[in-house]
């Protein structure tokens, strides 16, 4: 009898346990791999009216290259960066109304790297809404610093999740990042299609998407900015009354000496299609604009 019994709940353990790989297995969420594919009917990006010396337009729809310029050189991505830095960050947050409290330390990475900023005071408890927002918007240095702390609890540990991520999206051969904000280092680079295939993914994830597509926003209330602070993304807003035969809903802005003023943007067209266009060393901030325009003109449908 005892023997029947140690057989029996053998067999119970051995069916609960295979009841819960299955569970485990039904509840495993499959990567989305994100791609594009030059075709036959790709084109090379001549015209003269495209400045920037870097280009791509991808359409999402059909995972295929439209357009592109020098598309596969590693270029300096500088802000852009950020695009990766939200991306991250948002595998890891669970509450957007927790808060973070503002270092010395944070405000003086800001001030000697020359960083933009939102504004943000030592002692100022904010959101880590406020950084999310912060870190896109105004492409607030002291956000990105503060929303890679807030993640990881150092900049440098917040720096490998970058990098973890870039390896998830299989752009670890031509993709390397250093730092969260885009600070020029000739160790941190990429290529244009590289940052494409970042900025698909995060307009996939609800959080990033949020905060790519805000014309503006305002910070949460502090002691020291009782009005919070209002910040906008000056791309969004100087694109929005352009004929670009669509809507830009996205976008990410960059600038450093060594990459010109650069940009990544997501629109939908007006029959409804998909593509994220990005550039790089282009000769200002509103020409990066037009070469946006252009390209969107030219080659979308």
């Amino acid at each position: 009898m005892e023997a029947d019994l140690t057989e029996q709940q053998d067999t119970d353990e051995t069916l609960e346990s295979e009841v819960l790989e299955e569970e485990a297995e039904e509840e495993e969420i499959p990567t989305i791999v994100y791609s594009a594919e030059e075709t036959a009917s790709t084109v090379s990006i001549t015209s003269d009216s495209v400045i920037s010396n870097y280009a791509i337009l991808i359409d999402i729809d059909e995972g295929t290259v439209v357009a592109e310029k020098n598309a596969y050189t590693r270029v300096s991505p500088a802000s852009m960066t950020k695009i990766l830095t939200v991306l991250t960050a948002a595998d890891y947050i669970t509450d957007l109304d927790d808060t973070f409290t503002i270092t010395i330390d944070i405000t003086d990475f800001a001030y000697s790297n020359d960083c933009s900023a939102v504004g943000f005071d030592e002692g100022e408890t904010v959101t880590v809404r406020d950084l999310l927002y912060g870190t896109v918007l105004p492409s607030g240095g002291d956000a990105a610093a503060e929303l890679a702390i807030y993640t990881a609890g150092s900049m440098e540990a917040f720096v490998e999740l970058m990098n973890q991520k870039v390896e998830e999206l299989g752009l670890s051969d031509s993709a390397h990042f250093t730092n969260c904000v885009g600070l020029y280092d000739e160790d941190l680079y990429c290529t244009v299609y590289d940052m494409a295939i970042i900025l698909e993914a995060a307009i996939n994830n609800e959080l990033c998407r949020d905060a790519l597509s805000a014309h503006t926003y305002t910070t949460s209330s502090t002691e020291q900015h009782p009005d919070g602070i209002t910040v906008s993304n000056w791309f969004l807003r100087r694109i929005e009354d352009k004929d670009t035969g669509g809507e830009v809903v996205c976008a990410k802005t960059g600038f450093v000496d060594q990459s010109g003023n650069c940009a990544a943007s997501y629109e939908i067209t007006d029959s409804g299609k998909q593509y994220i266009c990005v550039t790089a060393s282009s000769t200002s901030a509103w020409r990066c604009i037009y070469d946006h325009v252009e390209i969107y003109l030219a080659y979308t449908q």
